[in-house]
């Protein structure tokens, strides 16, 4: 079952959840709801983090308030899935953690416990949360990349 956070605060109104190598939180798993019901999950500066809450959808069209109208009929583009990026950044605080302490992160991340991200960005090269600039082929016109390889950033942090 779920896992509340255990909350750290930096002052007034920055707060992470603790993860560490003996504790995450972590949440049930996301169900679809039975038709005209919702699910939410609420994070908050007051200290709510995915807060799962329920609630059913109304018909009437005189509620005060927010009002949200749903056109099932207009489709737009479909949802691939969520996730984030894996900077170099990002994987070098990863790295900095012990074995149990990245298994409880990554756990967080892509878990059916986790927030399931099922997608990853990685940057092609450097970027500006790299620890220096590097590019996979710096010689002039070699249009046929004879010199391309992969940095060590990636073979060891990110491949």
């Amino acid at each position: 079952g779920a896992q509340p956070c255990s909350p750290k605060y930096f002052g007034r109104y920055a707060m992470v959840c603790v993860c560490n190598a003996t504790y995450c939180d972590v949440l049930d798993p996301v169900v679809l709801p039975p038709p005209s019901t919702y699910i939410m999950y609420e994070s908050s500066k007051a200290g709510k983090r995915l807060e799962r809450s329920q609630g059913s959808f109304q018909r009437s069209l005189h509620a005060p308030g927010l009002l949200l109208t749903l056109n099932l009929s207009a489709l737009y583009q479909p949802v691939k899935g969520f996730g984030g990026s894996l900077s170099d950044a990002a994987a070098l605080n990863i790295l900095g953690l012990s074995p149990s302490a990245q298994d409880n992160l990554l756990r967080s991340y892509f878990s059916e416990s986790g927030i399931e991200y099922n997608l990853l960005r990685l940057p092609m090269a450097c970027s500006d949360f790299s620890v220096r600039p590097y590019s996979y082929d710096d010689v002039p016109h070699d249009y046929e990349l004879k010199h391309f390889k992969l940095a060590e950033e990636d073979v060891k942090m990110k491949v």
